[in-house]
């Protein structure tokens, strides 16, 4: 189970209300990404926000418009549209109980695990879930979460209950503009025959982990066999995204730094010309004839 609900409130069934959580049923699958790569460098594309005319721009300097008409924006700050998002009420009233098969399949958005707050909660839990299995309704209500409201469906759903949110109507397209050309005929009853047989031979028990996204495996087995050959593989440095720095900058550094502060500039910001090289000192003759005493010293212990 999830560490943090999604929600958490009361369901309301007339003078009945029930601590409830509900936590995300589904998650996302193994689709696999791609990222662009400049493949001289191995390097990964990233992307500016720019305008046409200006370039790239700050994100401070950008905010959310609606287009009401072609070329024609609405501008949004985010503290008006933080005003009018719904405070999510604690309480999901069932205003009206339908059919299972009433609410066609398309209205079915997202399903949500419904499992009661505390063990007080869980015997009327257990009522309401087992009320609508033997009436095989399903409650509709309507239920505000992050900021957004949501038309709902409870069911039951195996020892617990199942949470789904609906689309609107304005949100389904209509069947009827894209089945309006099929022709409304009574089929041969000898291929209706046929294809009910058929469809029997077929038939069992839905068993969902029977089936696998085989692009994806494939997409998955070619990846790990190009990974192991390394014949194509582009390694990047993760540390790539820092600017590289320069041997010459470097260079340049360490000699000015052996230098010293005469290597800098002078007052008038212009580079300080290297100084001109001096003849070696000559010695003092005093110095030069203890040297020339020193060396006939020691030659003569040497030769002794």
């Amino acid at each position: 189970m999830a560490a943090r609900p999604a929600w958490r409130g009361q369901i309301k069934l007339a003078l009945v209300s029930i601590p409830v959580e509900i936590y995300p049923a589904t998650k996302s699958g193994a689709a696999i990404a791609f990222h662009q790569i400049h493949e001289p460098s191995g390097k990964r594309i990233k992307y500016e926000k720019v305008v046409p005319g200006i370039g790239p721009v700050n994100t401070d300097d950008i905010v959310k418009g609606f287009e009401v008409t072609k070329g024609e924006y609405v501008l949004l700050e985010p503290e008006e549209i933080e005003s009018v998002k719904l405070e999510s009420r604690k309480t999901l009233d069932l205003v009206q109980f339908v059919d299972m098969a009433e609410v066609d399949a398309i209205y079915y958005d997202k399903p949500y695990f419904v499992v009661p707050a505390d063990d007080l909660a869980e015997e009327a839990y257990i009522v309401v879930r087992d009320a609508l299995r033997a009436a095989r309704k399903i409650g509709i209500g309507q239920l505000a979460m992050r900021g957004q409201e949501y038309v709902v469906a409870l069911k039951p759903c195996g020892r617990g209950m199942l949470l789904e949110t609906l689309r609107y109507s304005d949100e389904v397209n209509k069947a009827a503009s894209y089945f309006r050309e099929i022709e409304d005929a009574e089929p041969d009853a000898d291929l209706l025959d046929l294809a009910g047989t058929l469809i029997e031979k077929k038939s069992g028990k839905f068993e969902p982990q029977e089936f696998h996204n085989r692009y994806v495996d494939a997409l998955k087995g070619l990846i790990e066999e190009k990974r192991k050959s390394k014949g194509e593989l582009v390694i990047q440095d993760p540390g790539d995204d820092k600017p590289a720095k320069s041997n010459v900058i470097d260079l340049m550094a360490a000699l000015k730094k052996s230098l010293g502060d005469d290597a800098g500039n002078d007052n008038n910001g212009t580079a300080a010309k290297p100084a001109a090289k001096r003849p070696a000192a000559r010695k003092p003759a005093a110095a030069k004839k203890a040297d020339a005493t020193a060396k006939k010293t020691a030659a003569a212990g040497r030769k002794r």
